[in-house]
């Protein structure tokens, strides 16, 4: 049975919470938060809002937008902007977003949040983990530890996908992952 405990849940894109938020829904009162201003180019974000919005009506859950400022992302992994994907500035861009989802929470008065990130096999989960829960302190809710592509998570993602006809990219969505995907291709 599932519990009336809300939770937030930080959505990255359409193709990683079409598995997870409908896994959540089982135990619990889910809300969407899209919040990615290290997303690049605009029609790049756009379409991932877009595709976000047919997934949470299909499963009921509200999409709450939130900012779009790249100019706060950017300044945020400004020093780290040299370094390659895996590195700390992919840390810096998971603890932005993860801070503000906490602070969202905070906000409408729910105790507890996670994101979708962790069901990607290229992104850090300790990191997720080490930066959700200090987020969470910092203001005062719980972050859900889950590694949701444990279990076949990130397979049920890709079906999902297909399913629902989604993009599925092969960046992340900042400008520098994306460089990093174009040389991956020419390889």
């Amino acid at each position: 049975m599932k519990s009336s405990e809300r939770i937030l849940v930080h959505a990255c894109c359409a193709s990683c919470s079409s598995y997870v938020l409908e896994y959540l829904q089982e135990k619990y009162d889910v809300a969407a938060y899209y919040y990615n201003p290290n997303i690049q180019p605009e029609a790049e974000y756009r379409l991932r809002l877009s595709e976000m919005k047919p997934v949470c009506e299909r499963l009921g859950i509200d999409l709450i937008e939130g900012s779009d400022d790249f100019d706060i992302w950017s300044s945020a992994i400004a020093p780290y902007a040299h370094l390659p994907e895996k590195s700390e500035r992919c840390r810096v861009c998971y603890r932005l977003r993860l801070e503000e989802t906490a602070r969202k929470a905070a906000e409408m008065g729910i105790g507890l949040f996670t994101t979708t990130l962790s069901v990607s096999p290229h992104k850090i989960h300790a990191w997720i983990v080490e930066e959700g829960l200090a987020s969470g302190k910092k203001h005062g809710v719980a972050f859900l530890e889950e590694d949701f592509k444990k279990k076949g998570g990130f397979q049920e993602s890709c079906r999902k996908s297909r399913e629902y006809g989604l993009t599925r990219q092969d960046y992340c969505g900042c400008l520098f992952s994306l460089e990093e995907a174009k040389k991956r291709r020419k390889d």
